[in-house]
């Protein structure tokens, strides 16, 4: 690129593009949520417009808070230790002073007093706490200040869309040991963030609260701040005490009934507890039951895609999710033609957002479903939900909406009646590409050009026979013979479009897509792995996808990539061409063990699980770079990633499923292990807690020289074992 000339600059044409004008200053940040509400912290718990300018603390689609600085006696504390504690989410923050100096005279040494930061969030409000310990053998009085300001960005607005104008600050207000920040919105809302300190401050203003604090001789002295987000409530605000105990037995209320895994081998124990961990922060509660947000800071809000794929990966351990994403996709499911949602009647949801730019229309997000794949993949969670619970009175609820959504599979979703589901979009202002794979540059021919919509995608494909699949399932637990039988033909027949038409037979793989004109994409990428987790594959050829996916230049030594390295676009720091994904390898994987691969699942399982222990907190983020694993290193990191991402977290316990071959057939009644395989680096697994048929019972596998052997203990008398070495 060179200045001065049009020619020469690259021009981005996704709107949603997120901007990254600046390096990070640190890449780690400390994240928690709860609800519609999640904090983005440095590592010490301050925020600051720093590197991607993303830290804050934000409620309902709005940054509430996006200055919050300590000091003390007006310096920045030295960070000691600095994590976010399982299971509660509770970010803590061991700090000591700095050098006091005056007039080049220490007056205060460094590491004399401790200060322990902890924050959480709670139904809205931030909870802060901090206490001071002296380690002197003398009183010492210093001034301890709490720095803040909002400025009530939507977080369209964070990512890096301009707004021709925004709404107005309102003038701060002090009220007693309070302070009132504001925003009028141009949509008519009022956007509220009040701090509240405990004990009162020594002084306060509109934007710093400053506690003169005397600290005894290896004494203790503590300050709490709250931070709530929405109107001020007349009653009696929690203390930081009772609202971490209420938060705490949600949290636990939450897991209870869930499986646990415990391991011989502790590192891999740590990255399932934060998986878990991380998987229970992103829950929401949409008032249909639980539902794991995308991720923060970019996603934290309901995705159909996201939702439903991450309810799926952990559907084994706790099918309560899966309900809770059934139940609100079913009641947000679109119901009319609406070309500025890009909404057809029977479509599944994209996103929904709160916030004002999604209420004003300057972003189409408000409830948008431009995605041509969340509808297929609903059917195919409902298949898998009834088998692992054989709940057939949810099943009986949701049949309307399957109906529903099979008629825009054969209807809307097959845009030129060729027999394929495909998107073209609508919207002026919606995604250009509509897969899971949405950069407005991921499907492309072999020459790099574009493919031009409407465009069938492989996976796609894969979906709507797993979907027509379960429908029929379903419809013959229901009764409707009729109805099984017809989607049991599609299926078929399908299956045998979609190898006439997407195989490639010199690639080793299935073509990525088909474009406008039905040319295939013949590209090598990771998208036909998920039609081996869907099952639409021929088994033969579904042996060669799986050797191509592994070869060198699509398994980076981490994972699989989105695009092989030998391809035109392939870039390895890009998003979606030639990065890896841990939900795309959960999901290859799955599809590796439904064929009998179960080594390959072990090599991406294996390759996961050592990305883990390199990452902070061994949390797997959204997705990372593609580059060639290098020894002795961890994988190179993404900058604009969500960490934690929902279906990430969730990858583990897919990945852990397809190794040891479980299968939970509620149905049947049926719990069967189809030939595990243990790597040497876990010698036993043990699975407790494990739910079917309202039994409770445990499994243990453990590995002898080349075999695993596995047992199972509990209430399970009524459940037939199958165990295949």
């Amino acid at each position: 690129m060179q200045d001065g000339s049009d020619q020469d600059i690259i021009r981005v044409e996704d709107r949603y593009y997120i901007l990254a004008t600046t390096p990070l200053a640190d890449d780690r940040t400390r994240v928690i949520k709860h609800g519609d509400t999640f904090a983005v912290f440095d590592p010490l718990g301050d925020l600051s417009p720093v590197g991607l300018g993303q830290q804050g603390v934000y409620h309902a689609g709005t940054r509430h808070l996006n200055h919050l600085r300590l000091r003390l006696h007006g310096r920045r504390p030295l960070l000691l230790r600095s994590h976010v504690r399982e299971p509660t989410a509770r970010l803590a923050v061991d700090l000591a002073n700095a050098d006091i100096t005056v007039d080049g005279k220490v007056i205060l040494p460094r590491d004399t007093i401790h200060v322990a930061r902890t924050a959480f969030l709670w139904d809205g409000a931030c909870y802060i706490r901090l206490r001071l310990r002296s380690y002197l053998l003398h009183a010492v009085d210093l001034a301890l200040s709490v720095s803040f300001g909002a400025d009530f960005a939507d977080v369209f607005e964070v990512r890096g869309i301009g707004r021709p104008r925004r709404g107005l600050l309102q003038p701060p207000r002090i009220e007693g040991d309070a302070v009132v920040l504001a925003y009028q919105g141009l949509d008519g809302a009022t956007r509220m963030t009040v701090l509240e300190f405990a004990p009162g401050p020594s002084r306060l203003s509109a934007s710093e609260a400053v506690w003169d604090v005397h600290v005894p001789p290896a004494g203790e002295v503590e300050c709490q701040v709250t931070v709530r987000c929405g109107p001020r409530s007349d009653s009696r605000p929690l203390g930081y005490d009772a609202a971490a105990r209420i938060a705490a037995a949600e949290v636990e209320a939450a897991r209870c009934g869930e499986a646990r895994v415990h391991t011989s081998n502790h590192s891999f124990d740590a990255w399932l507890s934060r998986s878990a961990a991380d998987l229970h922060m992103m829950l929401g509660e949409t008032g249909e039951g639980p539902y794991p947000y995308a991720g923060v800071p970019w996603f934290s809000t309901p995705f159909g895609r996201d939702g439903i794929i991450t309810a799926l990966e952990y559907l084994w351990v706790n099918p309560t999710i899966a309900a809770g994403v059934l139940r609100y996709l079913a009641a947000t499911q679109a119901t009319a033609v609406e070309p500025e949602r890009d909404a057809q009647p029977g479509k599944i949801l994209h996103e929904a957002r709160l916030g004002e730019m999604a209420a004003l229309g300057e972003v189409p997000f408000g409830r948008y479903y431009g995605s041509v794949d969340a509808t297929p993949l609903f059917v195919m969670l409902a298949g898998a939900y009834y088998t692992r619970t054989a709940d057939l009175a949810l099943v009986g609820k949701l049949w309307p909406n399957v109906e529903r959504a099979l008629h825009w599979i054969h209807t809307y979703g097959d845009v030129d009646g060729d027999g394929f589901v495909e998107y073209a979009r609508m919207s002026k202002d919606g995604l250009v590409v509509q897969g899971w794979k949405a950069s407005c540059d991921s499907v492309f021919h072999a020459d790099g050009t574009l493919a031009e919509a409407p465009v069938a995608l492989c996976e796609v494909q894969g979906y709507v026979y797993g979907a027509l699949l379960a429908a029929a399932r379903l419809a013959a637990a229901l009764g409707k013979r009729d109805v099984a039988r017809d989607c049991s033909a599609r299926a078929d027949a399908l299956r045998e479009r979609f190898e006439a038409a997407f195989w490639c037979e010199d690639l080793d793989t299935y073509a990525l897509a088909l474009d406008a004109r039905k040319r295939a994409c013949r590209v090598v990428t990771s998208n036909p792995g998920h039609c081996l987790f869907a099952g639409i594959a021929d088994p033969e050829r579904a042996a060669r996808v799986a050797r191509t996916l592994c070869h060198g230049t699509s398994f980076s030594g981490w994972g699989v990539r989105t695009v092989a390295a030998t391809e035109a676009r392939y870039n390895p720091m890009s998003y979606h061409n030639g990065s890896v994904w841990p939900h795309d390898n959960a999901i290859i994987a799955a599809g590796f063990a439904r064929y009998g691969f179960r080594d390959l699942a072990l090599l991406i399982c294996t390759g996961m699980f050592e990305a883990s222990s390199y990452l902070d907190l061994h949390r797997l983020p959204e997705l990372f770079c593609g580059f060639q694993r290098r020894p002795h290193e961890g994988p190179i990191l993404y900058p604009l990633a969500c960490a934690p991402q929902a279906w990430a977290a969730a990858a583990a316990y897919s990945l852990l499923q397809s190794i040891l071959g479980l299968e939970l057939d509620a149905v049947r009644g049926v719990v069967r292990l189809d030939r595990p395989t243990l790597p040497p680096w876990l010698e036993t697994v043990r699975i407790e807690g494990l739910r079917l048929r309202d039994r409770r019972f445990d499994l243990a596998l453990s590995r002898r020289g080349g075999r695993v052997e596995a047992s199972i203990s509990g209430s399970s008398d009524d459940l037939a074992f199958e165990f295949e070495p």
